[in-house]
């Protein structure tokens, strides 16, 4: 007997493949591509998307910890996955085994990996963070060398990426800090290579230094929240518009829908909701869905945010519950229990956005799909 679904994610196949060959155009062949499917590829599903966008040219896929470069293995994914994440001492060699590629800037780390039988009996690969700016991991500039040689005079550890973070390139249309983070970045590797240290893969590029700034591509780019449809902000595109570059052109991959688990007409005067936030001017029809912030639908949308259903738009009333949303449906003729709900995606002609929603609450555009709730189904189109 099929299930009838509730609630559900689906995730645009095309369009993950048609914003990944975006980017493949731009960065060219000669550098890897590497897609960042860490947050349940930011609420699109780890299975979901990473068999997809390998099979869309991706070359590694980069993840948050070691569980997910784990279930990635287990799908039976031999790619190259990158953890970008800290993995805790004890879990070491659980990461070794699984031939995960590991980003480190810890003495410990490095002493203790040193320990292990690389998986297949090959030396264990290692990217080490460098601080440019951003002050979260990474070690000192002046560290990086005597760090990278302590790890090269270990027989079994090899040094084969150097990697950073920008800090802000994404929030500002004045990309004076983010320039000052890649010098910094650029006079570690001259300094390597000075000092004739090969190391093979460096990286610094997010999706927006990816179409920003080409001089930040060096040997491979980490593509997040593009590959997923979405700009990195409003800035990003902007300056993409300021520095005279072609915008990419993105498709968004994921669409939330729900159904209305019921209809009740309720009088002039009624207040709905938890905290009677909202009291409805006329008699009203109202829809219940049964979703709320527990999956990740924001108690901020309360009273502020809309649906779609049969095409047209449905103001939310009320207090989001932690179950439960409530929308008028006053104004939408023909409307049944079970009908088709979209929260974020299109109905007819109209569209409700992840940057929308990220505007009623303050807040980004990655926020509103990582936190939908992981156990709400993916389906792939």
């Amino acid at each position: 007997m099929k299930k009838r679904l509730l609630q559900w994610i689906e995730v645009d196949r095309e369009a993950l493949r048609d914003n990944l060959y975006a980017f493949r155009r731009l960065i060219g062949s000669d550098r890897l591509l590497l897609a960042t499917v860490k947050a349940n590829a930011y609420g699109h599903g780890l299975e979901a998307v990473s068999g997809m966008a390998l099979l869309a040219g991706a070359d590694w896929l980069g993840v948050q910890s070691l569980e997910e470069g784990i279930r990635l293995r287990q799908l039976g994914l031999n790619c190259p996955i990158l953890v970008l994440g800290y993995v805790a001492l004890e879990d070491l060699e659980s990461a070794v085994k699984h031939n995960l590629r590991l980003t480190v800037y810890s003495g410990e780390t490095v002493r203790r990996l040193a320990s292990l039988r690389p998986a297949q009996g090959n030396k264990i690969p290692l990217h080490v963070k460098v601080e440019t700016g951003t002050y979260r991991q990474g070690i000192r500039r002046d560290e990086v060398l005597p760090f990278i040689k302590k790890v090269n005079a270990y027989p079994t550890l090899t040094v084969e990426g150097i990697s950073s973070h920008f800090a802000n390139i994404e929030d500002t249309t004045d990309h004076s800090y983010a320039r000052y983070q890649l010098e910094n970045f650029q006079e570690v590797c001259k300094l390597l290579d000075k000092e004739g240290i090969e190391i093979p893969v460096k990286h610094i590029a997010c999706t927006a230094a990816v179409i920003l700034f080409p001089e930040t591509w060096f040997d491979m780019v980490r593509v997040g929240i593009g590959m997923y449809g979405l700009w990195p902000s409003k800035e990003t595109y902007v300056s993409c518009l300021l520095r005279n570059r072609e915008p990419v052109r993105l498709k968004p991959v994921l669409s939330w829908k729900t159904r209305i688990a019921q209809l009740k007409k309720i009088p002039k005067g009624a207040y709905i909701g938890y905290g009677c936030t909202y009291r409805t001017t006329r008699e009203t029809s109202l829809g219940v869905l049964p979703v709320g912030y527990y999956d990740g639908y924001s108690r901020a949308f309360s009273n502020v945010s809309h649906v779609l259903i049969r095409g047209q738009r449905a103001p939310v009333r009320g207090r989001v519950a932690m179950d439960f949303t409530m929308v008028d449906v006053t104004d939408i003729p023909g409307v049944e229990e079970e009908d088709e709900v979209v929260l974020i995606g299109k109905s007819g002609e109209e569209r409700i956005t992840a940057d929308a929603l990220a505007s009623l609450a303050g807040t980004i555009n990655y926020e509103i799909v990582t936190r939908i709730n992981p156990q709400i189904p993916r389906v792939v189109l």
